[in-house]
């Protein structure tokens, strides 16, 4: 019997190359997706089947996927769209351009690549689709717009797929993590540094807050867990005779998500202003 067969997006650290790693061993067949040639180059050398795939990219999504359908002559079981950055900032900060590249990465880049396999899937009368997306799918916390955006409208594409797949044998699913380890502080850092003219904000000792927050070295904050708490969602997704359409990923995601349903919005308001 052959390996089942995975891609994966934004495999060159955290939660993709932690799924990467444990799926392998686990028997699956690993496609892992990373922008940089030489991530590309050092998941390959550890024995995953590593490929150049930038989601911001049309050409890059559409080589990625042609060259995994060589490699299995035409099937996949399975696609975790994972790769994705935090863009902070006010809302009234955001830049159009800064907005339009934070959708492009997170929403845009996964709908194309999701939309070239579907077919794929609907062929072998099989799959699984499973998204990574967020706590601040679910809720939204200040300061963090464009990235609330991205999770939230992916909250609703999914949830959409979802329905019109079904009796297809093609399972959709969303992972919903809180805190996790990884480089996502480091690189919403640099999103902020980069996009966000802090000087002149009204929102600057807000920002500066945020920005030791951000460079603070281990966890930032309570009940954060590493990468591998991820995966084994993950796992559970692909694995599981009848896949959950939601999985939530360390207490505050549970927790949230049962005050967004019991709450009145006034007072989940004054709840997540104290969290942002």
């Amino acid at each position: 019997m052959s390996s089942p067969t995975i891609l994966i997006s934004g495999c060159s650290s955290g939660i993709g190359y932690s799924a990467a790693k444990t799926l392998k061993k686990r028997g699956y067949r690993v496609f892992a997706g990373a922008r940089k040639d030489s991530d590309v180059e050092r998941l390959s050398a550890q024995g995953l089947e590593g490929l150049p795939l930038d989601l911001d990219n049309s050409e890059s999504i559409n080589a990625a996927v042609d060259e995994v359908l060589s490699r299995t002559n035409g099937k996949l079981y399975a696609l975790f769209n994972n790769g994705a950055y935090g863009q902070p900032g006010a809302v009234e900060d955001l830049r159009r351009e800064v907005l339009r590249a934070q959708l492009e990465t997170n929403l845009l880049g996964w709908l194309e690549l999701t939309n070239r396999l579907i077919p794929v899937m609907r062929a072998q009368g099989q799959g699984r689709i499973i998204q990574n997306s967020s706590m601040l799918g679910l809720v939204a916390l200040p300061f963090r717009g464009a990235y609330n955006c991205s999770k939230f409208a992916l909250e609703g594409l999914t949830d959409t797929l979802r329905l019109e797949l079904k009796g297809t044998g093609v399972h959709v699913s969303l992972i919903e993590p809180g805190p996790i380890e990884s480089r996502f502080r480091a690189n919403a850092l640099h999103a902020l540094e980069q996009n966000i003219d802090i000087e002149i904000s009204i929102h600057r000792k807000k920002y500066q807050t945020n920005m030791r927050r951000l460079k603070k070295q281990g966890p930032a904050v309570p009940f954060t867990l590493p990468p591998e708490a991820v995966t084994k969602k993950l796992i559970k997704a692909l694995e599981s005779r009848r896949p959950k359409p939601r999985y939530y990923v360390t207490v505050p995601t549970h927790v949230l998500s049962l005050l967004r349903r019991v709450l009145p919005t006034r007072q989940l308001d004054r709840l997540l202003e104290r969290i942002g």
